[in-house]
């Protein structure tokens, strides 16, 4: 299928709250334990409203239903939702700056049918737009194949400390987009 991502709304929030949960207890389970999943909702994953306002945040549809949702920043902040953050997030100079990647995730029920690449490649397509040379993300375990498959490139694997000594291994990527 062709999928074809619109701008998110703040309008959209409720069903992407609820979105993101159901993504992250479903697809993330075969990677990270239930404790480490809990702890991330909100400092690692969660709807960051921001995104939406600066309209960087995409949403695929099906029959009207959201199915799946990413998007990209040119602000700081790599991860997160903005229930998390507790200052402004400071924007990026596409001169010499990484635009960044953020918050992807599908319905369990729609995962591996092209809505990520499709998302992806429309975030790719705003970054090079608004002048930014390359791209950086956080890859969750489960994500990491995604972004290998698109031409991500890994910089490096640590562990994003959470409430409680726990801990969530990420993977911190790269891709070249312009020239």
């Amino acid at each position: 299928m062709n999928w074809i991502p619109r701008l998110a709304t703040l309008d959209d929030v409720p069903v992407l709250e609820a979105l993101v949960a159901l993504s992250v207890h479903v697809l993330q389970a075969p990677y990270y334990s239930a404790a480490q999943r809990a702890a991330a909702m909100g400092p690692v994953f969660g709807v960051d409203r921001l995104l939406i306002s600066d309209g960087t945040y995409f949403v695929v549809e099906d029959a009207g239903v959201i199915i799946g949702c990413g998007g990209w920043s040119r602000r700081k902040s790599l991860f997160g939702a903005d229930t998390a953050r507790a200052a402004e997030d400071a924007m990026l100079d596409p001169a010499t700056d990484s635009a960044r990647v953020r918050a992807f995730f599908i319905h369990p029920d729609w995962a591996r049918r092209g809505i990520g690449k499709a998302i992806l490649t429309a975030c790719e397509s705003a970054i090079i737009a608004a002048g930014f040379l390359n791209a950086e993300l956080v890859a969750t375990l489960a994500g990491e194949p995604l972004y290998l498959v698109c031409g991500y490139r890994e910089i490096e694997r640590y562990e994003v400390p959470l409430s409680g000594d726990l801990t969530l291994p990420a993977v911190r990527m790269t891709k070249r987009l312009a020239p």
